[in-house]
C-alpha cells in the first residue's frame, strides 16, 4: 500500500512538472555576441550519459548531428536541470538547433559509427527535447572568414572570405589617413564546389557534408610598399565586414619576419567524431601576442600542411577560419598541402614504393577539394584528381619577402626527379637573385629528416633525399622546414645523412638545417626512435644530428636580415624562446656563384691588430687584479647564494 502511494506521488510531480524542456538563447547571434546558453529542466531521473546534440541546419536527421556536449558537465545535471554555454560557433549560413537525448546507463549505442579511440558514439535514439533555432545575423550574407595572401606581383594583397550566396561583393581599400569615400574598390569572383565532387567518406556522406557557402577571392592592386591600408569586404545590400588593416609587402626591405609552424588543427567546444586540439587556440594566442608587439614592422604567417584537420567534416573548415581570423584578415597566412587535406583511396601519385603512405583515408574523401577552393597561393601549380572534381592546387610556388625567397612544395604529389614539381623546385632555385635575396628557406609537410618513430614514411625521407637534396645542396638552400610530426626538432645542416655543423650559430657551411615544427596544436604523434638493442625496454637516445628537440607545443619565429637569419622557438605553455638557430650567410659579391667571406680582408686584418692590442691590456689588467686580490683577500666576506 506504501509503495503504491509513493508511486502515486512520483507520478504526480512528474505530471506538475510537465515534459522536459530545451532552450538556446540568445535566438539571434552577431559578430560581438556569439555565446549560446543552452538551459534544460523537468528531466525525471538523469543520467551521466544525458546529452544534447548540436545540429545544423535544423533539418538534419538525428544521427547526422555536429556533435554533443554531456550534460554531466552542468554543475547540477543531477537535478533534472541545467545550463551550459557554448562560446563562439562560426556562421553555418545555416540556423543552430539542439537536442536533448537519454541514454541510460548499461544501454549499448546503436551507433554503427565510432570515435577516434573506437569508441561508440550516441545513437541518438531516445530524443526527449528539441530547443528553437539561434542563427545569425543578416542569414549568412554577411562576409566571414577573412584572410589574406600574397599574390604573384608585388604590389597586390589578395583577400578570400565567405558568404552564403554568390551575389556581387567587393573590396574596399585605402592607405592610412584617407577617408573612407577616397578608398579604391575592386569585385571579387565567386566560386563554390559540391558533395557530388568529394571522393570519399565521410566527405560525401550526409554526416560529413554541409554546403561550405561561396569563397569570395578579391585583389587590392596598386599598393605602395611597406604602408599600412585598410580595408573591408561585403556589398552594400548583403551587409559589410568590420574594417581591418594589413601592411603591404616590400620586396626590398632589408628585414624579414615571418611566423612558422605546421599541424595547427581546429579546437572545437563540443565533443565530436575526433579529438580536437584546444593547444591550437594557444599558437593562435601568442602569435597575435607578437603581432602586436611588432607595430608597423610586416610580417606573414607559413602554414605547413595538415590545416584544419577537418578530415571529411566539412564545418570544421568554417571553425578553423573563425579561429585563424584575428591573425589572417591583417597578415597574410600561407599555406602547403599535406595528407590530412589530400590522402584518398584514388589518390592518382601512389608509386609501389608509396602504397603504405599514402593510405587513402587521411582526407576523410576531401581530395583536396576545399583546400584548393579555400586558399588561392601565388603560381598555378595543379594536379588532377582523376575523379571529376577539381584539380587539386595551391601545390608549390614562391615569393620574395624582403631578404629571403621563399620555396613551398607539396610532399603529397609527385616530386621525384622529372616531374612537373621537381622541374618547377629546380627552375625556380635556378633563378633566385642572390643579391637581393641571400637567404632561401624550402618547406613542405612531410620531413625529409626526423628522429620520430615515423617508420611507415622511411621510404618517404628516402626519396626526398634522393631526388630533392641534391637541389637544396647544389642552389645552396639555406633552412629546410617541415610539418606532419607534431613535435619540435632542429636538426644540423645535412648533406646525405651527415652532419656539417653542430653549433647553433654558424656560417653557412653548404647544406641546409632542417627543422621540423609540426607542434603547433595537433596532439597524437608516435615516441621517438627507440634503440634496436633495448626492444623490450625502448630508450629514446637523441642522435648527434639532432640538436634539439621537443614535445611541447609551440610555434616558431624568423627574423632575417642582410647580415643573419635567426629561427627561434616559441613554447605555448610559458610564450617563451626555448631553443634558437643562427645562420650567418656568405654574401654575393656580383659574381654569379662566386662566393666571398662576409667580411673584406683587409677588415680582417685591422680587426686581428686591434683584438691583439686588447687581448695584451687585459692580460695586464687580469695580473694587477690577481695580485690586489692576494693583498686583500684577508678583508673580502664570502657571499652566499641561495643553492647555498
Amino acid at each position: 500500500m506504501h509503495a503504491k502511494v509513493a508511486l502515486l506521488v512520483v507520478l504526480a510531480v512528474r505530471l506538475a512538472a510537465g515534459d522536459p524542456t530545451l532552450t538556446a538563447t540568445p535566438p539571434t547571434l552577431t559578430k560581438s555576441v556569439h555565446s549560446i546558453t543552452i538551459r534544460w529542466s523537468n528531466l525525471t531521473s538523469p543520467s551521466p550519459l544525458d546529452y544534447v546534440a548540436v545540429y545544423s541546419p535544423p533539418s538534419s536527421a538525428d544521427l547526422d548531428y555536429l556533435g554533443f556536449l554531456p550534460l554531466n558537465a552542468s554543475a547540477s545535471w543531477a537535478t533534472g536541470a541545467g545550463a551550459l554555454k557554448l562560446p563562439r560557433l562560426p556562421d553555418l549560413r545555416a540556423p543552430y538547433q539542439f537536442r536533448l537525448f537519454r541514454w541510460p546507463p548499461g544501454q549499448p549505442s546503436k551507433n554503427p559509427r565510432v570515435d577516434q579511440d573506437g569508441d561508440p558514439l550516441p545513437d541518438a535514439t531516445r530524443r526527449a527535447a528539441v530547443s528553437g533555432e539561434v542563427a545569425y545575423e543578416g542569414a549568412g550574407a554577411r562576409p566571414a572568414q577573412l584572410h589574406l595572401a600574397f599574390t604573384d606581383e608585388a604590389d597586390e594583397m589578395r583577400v578570400l572570405f565567405v558568404c552564403g550566396d554568390a551575389g556581387r561583393r567587393f573590396v574596399r581599400y585605402g592607405l592610412a589617413g584617407r577617408r573612407e569615400e577616397e578608398w579604391e574598390e575592386a569585385a571579387t569572383e565567386a566560386r563554390t564546389y559540391e558533395r557530388r565532387q568529394m571522393c570519399d567518406y565521410p566527405a560525401n556522406d550526409t554526416v560529413g557534408w554541409r554546403h561550405p557557402g561561396f569563397v569570395f577571392d578579391g585583389v587590392m592592386k596598386g599598393l605602395q610598399p611597406g604602408r599600412r591600408y585598410f580595408y573591408k569586404v561585403g556589398s552594400d545590400s548583403g551587409g559589410w565586414s568590420e574594417t581591418y588593416s594589413f601592411i603591404s609587402r616590400d620586396i626590398e626591405a632589408k628585414e624579414t619576419i615571418a611566423f612558422l609552424f605546421g599541424d595547427l588543427g581546429t579546437y572545437v567546444p563540443y565533443h565530436t567524431y575526433f579529438r580536437t586540439p584546444p593547444e591550437s587556440l594557444s599558437t593562435v594566442k601568442w602569435i597575435i601576442r607578437d603581432l602586436e608587439a611588432l607595430g608597423e614592422r610586416p610580417a606573414f604567417i607559413s602554414h605547413i600542411g595538415d590545416i584544419s584537420y577537418a578530415r571529411g567534416y566539412s564545418w570544421f573548415w568554417d571553425h578553423f577560419f573563425e579561429q585563424i581570423e584575428p591573425i589572417a584578415s591583417n597578415t597574410p597566412y600561407h599555406v602547403c598541402i599535406g595528407n590530412h587535406e589530400y590522402d584518398w583511396p584514388l589518390q592518382p601519385w601512389k608509386p609501389s614504393w608509396a602504397a603504405n603512405i599514402y593510405n587513402g583515408v587521411d582526407g576523410g574523401g576531401e581530395c583536396g577539394v576545399p583546400y584548393s577552393m579555400k586558399f588561392r597561393m601565388p603560381g598555378n601549380s595543379s594536379f588532377p584528381t582523376g575523379t571529376g572534381a577539381p584539380d587539386t592546387r595551391n601545390l608549390y610556388y614562391s615569393f620574395d619577402s624582403g631578404v629571403v625567397h621563399f620555396v613551398y612544395m607539396s610532399t603529397e604529389t609527385d616530386f621525384t626527379e622529372g616531374s612537373d614539381q621537381y622541374n618547377f623546385i629546380k627552375a625556380d632555385l635556378e633563378h633566385v637573385n642572390r643579391s637581393r635575396t641571400p637567404f632561401i628557406i624550402l618547406q613542405g609537410h612531410r620531413p625529409m629528416y626526423t628522429s620520430s618513430n615515423e617508420v611507415k614514411d622511411t621510404v618517404h625521407r628516402e626519396q626526398m633525399i634522393q631526388h630533392l637534396e641534391p637541389l637544396f645542396v647544389k642552389h645552396k638552400v639555406t633552412l629546410a622546414l617541415w610539418g606532419h610530426i607534431h613535435r619540435y626538432e632542429r636538426f644540423c645542416p645535412m648533406k646525405n645523412y651527415q652532419c656539417l655543423n653542430t653549433s647553433s650559430s654558424f656560417v653557412y657551411p653548404g647544406a641546409p638545417a632542417h627543422v621540423v615544427i609540426g607542434m603547433a596544436g595537433q596532439d597524437y604523434q608516435p615516441s621517438w626512435e627507440p634503440r634496436t638493442d633495448h626492444p623490450d625496454v625502448p630508450i629514446f637516445p637523441q642522435p648527434e644530428r639532432s640538436m634539439y628537440r621537443t614535445s611541447e607545443f609551440g610555434y616558431t619565429k624568423l627574423v632575417a636580415t642582410r647580415e643573419k637569419l635567426t629561427l627561434t622557438y616559441i613554447g605555448n605553455h610559458d610564450g617563451q624562446v626555448h631553443d634558437m638557430v643562427e645562420i650567418f650567410l656568405e654574401q654575393v659579391d656580383g659574381t654569379p656563384d662566386k662566393m666571398v667571406g662576409a667580411v673584406p680582408k683587409k677588415t680582417w686584418l685591422y680587426m686581428k691588430i686591434v683584438g691583439c692590442v686588447m687581448l695584451a691590456m687585459l692580460l695586464g689588467f687580469v695580473a694587477g687584479f690577481a695580485v690586489r686580490m692576494k693583498r686583500d683577500s684577508a678583508r673580502w666576506t664570502p657571499v652566499k647564494n641561495e643553492e647555498s
